[in-house]
C-alpha cells in the first residue's frame, strides 16, 4: 500500500472515530444539562406554586382554583395537610400516594420552605416537595412532578440535526482525507530529488514549494543548507585569497628590508669609505633588522589571537605603571620631533593583561608620534562608571574618512609608501584591536585631517 493511501485511511479511521465520539459526547452533555436546567425550572415553579398556592382561600372555591393553578402550572399537583394525608391532586387521571412519608415530612420542615428535589436516576419523574409554613388553607406539603420525557423532548430534535451533521461531516472527511493525503505527499519526490541533487554537489540546487506547513519548513531548511552551502564555499575561497594576499604581503614587507641589509652590506664590503658612511650603512641595516623583528612579533601576537584561547591573562593592574614606561620609552624620539609628550601619572587600576596593554598603548602612542610633525602627544585615562576610559591624542596629520572603515585591516596603510619610510609594518593597528577584541572591548578612533586624531578604549575597573 502506498504512502498516499495510508495516509489517507488514517486520516479517515481517526476523524471517523473522532466525530462519532464527539457526537455521542454532545448527546450525553446536552441531555445531562437539560435535566439539570429543568431541575432548576422545577425549583423555581415550585417557589411560585408554594406562594400562590398558600394564599388560596379554604371556601367553596378552593377546589377549583387550585385546578386552575395547576393547569396553568403544567406540572403534576398533591396537596398533603399538616398531618401528610392527600387532601388535592391533579389531574384526576394520575394516583398519587394517599400519604407523605414521614421521613419526607421531616425533610421538608426542616428545609424551612425551600424546595427539595430528590436525585433519583432510575425515577421517570423528576419530583419537588416544599412545606407551606404560613398556609392560609389546609395545604401544608406540595408535590409537583414531571415527566423527564417531557425534559428531554427537545433532544429529539438535537439528536437528528446531530446526526445529520456526522454524516454529512463524514463524507466531507473521506474527500479532504483523500485530497490531504495527496496534497502531503506529493512534494516528497520533489524533496528527495532536491536533497539528493544538494549531496552530489549541485549547491545551486533551490525547491519551491509555495507550502506553509512541514513540507515546506523542510524545503526552506533544504534551501537554506544549499544556501550555507554555497555561502561557506565562497567564505572558503575568500580565506584562500586573503592567505595568499597575507603571504603575499608578508612577501613584499620582507623584500624592502632585506634589500636594503643587502645594500648595505655590500657597501661595507667596499674599500676607501669613510668610517662615518660605514657607521650609516651599519645603522640602516640594524634599523631593518629590527623592523624585521617588529613584523615577526606583530605576526606571532596574530597568530595567537587567531588561535590561543589563553591569549590573555587578566589581572588587576595599575596604568601609572604603563604610563610611566611609555614616557620612559618614548620621550627621546618625542623631544627628536620637537613634540610634547604629555601622559597621566595618577593611579588608576584596572582589569586585563597588562602586558597586552601596555602593547596596545605602545603601538598607538608610537603612530602618534610617528605621524605627528608638530604639537603635542597626550595619553589620558580616567574612570567613567564601572569603567576606565584610555585616551591617545594627538595633533598630528590625522585620517581621511575614506580610510577609517579599514584602518584596522592587517597590512593596510593609508600612505603606503610614506609608512614603510617610516619604518611601520602595518600590522600594529591590527594588533591593537586584535587585543582589544580578545578583551572583549573595542578601539575607537575620531580623527580630523591636519587636525590630528583621537584612539580610545574601555577597560573595567578594579
Amino acid at each position: 500500500m502506498k504512502i498516499r493511501s495510508k495516509l489517507a485511511w488514517t486520516f479517515i479511521i481517526l476523524l471517523f472515530f473522532g466525530i462519532t465520539s464527539i457526537s455521542s459526547y454532545s448527546i450525553l452533555f446536552i441531555r445531562d444539562y437539560m435535566l439539570e436546567q429543568g431541575r432548576e425550572e422545577l425549583q423555581k415553579d415550585t417557589r411560585w406554586l408554594s406562594v400562590t398556592i398558600s394564599n388560596l382561600p379554604q371556601d367553596g372555591q378552593f377546589e377549583a382554583h387550585f385546578n386552575d393553578v395547576a393547569e396553568t402550572s403544567g406540572y403534576d399537583l398533591a396537596l398533603y395537610d399538616s398531618s401528610g394525608a392527600l387532601v388535592n391532586f391533579y389531574p384526576d387521571t394520575i394516583s398519587f400516594s394517599a400519604y407523605l412519608p414521614d421521613d419526607t415530612q421531616e425533610i421538608l420542615k426542616s428545609r424551612e420552605e425551600i424546595p427539595w428535589i430528590p436525585r433519583n436516576e432510575d425515577s421517570e419523574k423528576l419530583i419537588s416537595y416544599i412545606y407551606l409554613s404560613q398556609s392560609t388553607n389546609n395545604a401544608a406539603f406540595i408535590r409537583l412532578s414531571q415527566y423527564k420525557d417531557e425534559v428531554y423532548e427537545p433532544i429529539k430534535t438535537i439528536r437528528w440535526i446531530i446526526y445529520y451533521g456526522m454524516f454529512i461531516s463524514i463524507g466531507l472527511v473521506i474527500i479532504v482525507s483523500v485530497w490531504m493525503a495527496r496534497y502531503l505527499t506529493k512534494p516528497i519526490t520533489q524533496i528527495k530529488n532536491a536533497a539528493q541533487n544538494i549531496a552530489d554537489g549541485d549547491v545551486d540546487q533551490q525547491i519551491d514549494l509555495n507550502r506553509n506547513d512541514e513540507f515546506g519548513t523542510l524545503a526552506d531548511s533544504l534551501n537554506q543548507m544549499a544556501m550555507k552551502l554555497r555561502e561557506d564555499t565562497e567564505q572558503i575561497k575568500r580565506y584562500a585569497e586573503r592567505q595568499r594576499q597575507f603571504f603575499a604581503d608578508i612577501t613584499h614587507e620582507l623584500r624592502n628590508p632585506l634589500h636594503t641589509i643587502s645594500a648595505s652590506l655590500e657597501m661595507l664590503e667596499l674599500d676607501g669609505i669613510s668610517e662615518e658612511k660605514r657607521q650609516q650603512y651599519r645603522k640602516n641595516a640594524r634599523s631593518q633588522v629590527e623592523r624585521i623583528n617588529r613584523l615577526f612579533k606583530d605576526l606571532v601576537t596574530l597568530q595567537r589571537y587567531d588561535s590561543d584561547e589563553y591569549f590573555i591573562e587578566k589581572q588587576t593592574f595599575d596604568l601609572a605603571t604603563i604610563s610611566e614606561h611609555m614616557r620612559e620609552w618614548h620621550i627621546e624620539k618625542a623631544h627628536e620631533k620637537g613634540l610634547s609628550l604629555q601622559v597621566d601619572k595618577k593611579s588608576c587600576k584596572a582589569v586585563g593583561d597588562p602586558g597586552k596593554i601596555e602593547q596596545v598603548i605602545d603601538n598607538l602612542i608610537s603612530n602618534a608620534i610617528k605621524y605627528t610633525n608638530e604639537g603635542s602627544v597626550f595619553l589620558k585615562y580616567y574612570q567613567k562608571g564601572g569603567q576606565v576610559e584610555v585616551k591617545v591624542e594627538d595633533t598630528g596629520i590625522g585620517i581621511s574618512e575614506e580610510h577609517l572603515e579599514w584602518l584596522f585591516d592587517r597590512f593596510y596603510r593609508t600612505d603606503k609608501a610614506r609608512s614603510r619610510d617610516k619604518g611601520g609594518t602595518g600590522l600594529g593597528l591590527a594588533v591593537v584591536k586584535s587585543i582589544l577584541n580578545a578583551h572583549g572591548t573595542d578601539i575607537e578612533v575620531e580623527s580630523t585631517p591636519g587636525k590630528g586624531s583621537v584612539f580610545r578604549f574601555r577597560l573595567p575597573t578594579a
